[in-house]
């Protein structure tokens, strides 16, 4: 009998997965062995040819680039986002919840009308370089937007909260008294902050460096905006390769590869960050 609850309890989740998750990814892993056509059909005929072409040089440095990209933003974001959540976790009550609800306030708005906000900003005749030029502080325009610094600063602006609230949750949960002890101790800040605070904080900052990486190598809308052709990533040459080239059986195989790479980092984190975890708590 609890079986068949089970079953029952668990079937309509797995229905749906299997339908519009498992299904649509089986397809397009198939797909990445097949061949393009002259005319853009697919040709049924197995090869390995789509990956052999990933690790073209040309396609190579799209995705190092991306990689490159998103390893820059994703540190970036953990120095800005740390101390910003530990800043909200030493606040009251009534003030977190404000400066929470702040750190999610720009999700309101559309992703793609913010991107544009950004364009406006960082352009030659934008707001940055207007306040720079009327304070004095530079003599000509910055060329920032069409630039892979655009690119990351729309990066780490987008995905800065996905670091920050990990983080918060981890220095939340930390006992007060453990810094006490570590004063009454002789323990300097930097002493305490290695030895304690950094230890049992590692969960949330492994959870947030994976929830702003991934996100920012399968990043397209930003780099297409503000970073233009020569700061191309791999998610706007898998969109290439699907709605521009016509050539599926090679975005397909650059989409799996991408799949691998977030696979191999959440591996990682089970593997890893869940014994960090389970020391940190013993430490405790």
């Amino acid at each position: 009998m609890k079986s068949l609850q089970k079953y029952i309890t668990l079937g309509p989740p797995a229905i749906w997965l299997g339908i519009f998750f498992v299904a649509p990814l089986l397809i397009i892993f198939v797909y990445s062995f097949f061949e393009r056509g002259i005319y853009g059909d697919i040709v049924y005929t197995f090869s390995l040819d789509n990956y052999l072409r990933a690790i073209d040089p040309l396609y190579a440095k799209t995705l190092w680039r991306s990689t490159w990209i998103s390893v820059v933003s994703t540190l970036i974001c953990l120095v800005l986002g740390y101390p910003l959540a530990w800043y909200i976790a030493r606040q009251s009550a009534k003030m977190k919840k404000l400066l929470l609800v702040l750190l999610i306030v720009p999700f309101w708005t559309n992703f793609l009308v913010r991107t544009y906000a950004w364009i406006f900003i960082l352009r030659t005749e934008g707001l940055l370089n207007n306040t720079l030029l009327s304070l004095g502080l530079i003599s000509s325009p910055l060329e920032i937007l069409f630039t892979q610094t655009a690119v990351i600063i729309g990066l780490v602006y987008t995905y800065l909260p996905f670091m920050v609230l990990p983080i918060y949750v981890s220095i939340e949960k930390l006992d007060r008294a453990l810094f006490d002890a570590c004063r009454d101790l002789g323990a300097t800040s930097w002493q305490s902050f290695k030895s304690i605070m950094l230890p049992l904080t590692k969960p949330g900052i492994i959870s947030g460096c994976i929830l702003v990486f991934v996100p920012c190598l399968g990043a397209y809308i930003t780099p297409d905006l503000l970073g233009g052709a020569k700061s191309l990533m791999v998610g706007n040459l898998i969109q290439v390769q699907f709605l521009a080239a016509r050539d599926w059986p090679f975005g397909a195989a650059l989409s799996f590869i991408v799949m691998a790479i977030v696979l191999l980092l959440l591996f990682a984190y089970a593997r890893w960050g869940t014994n960090n975890f389970d020391k940190a708590a013993e430490a405790k």
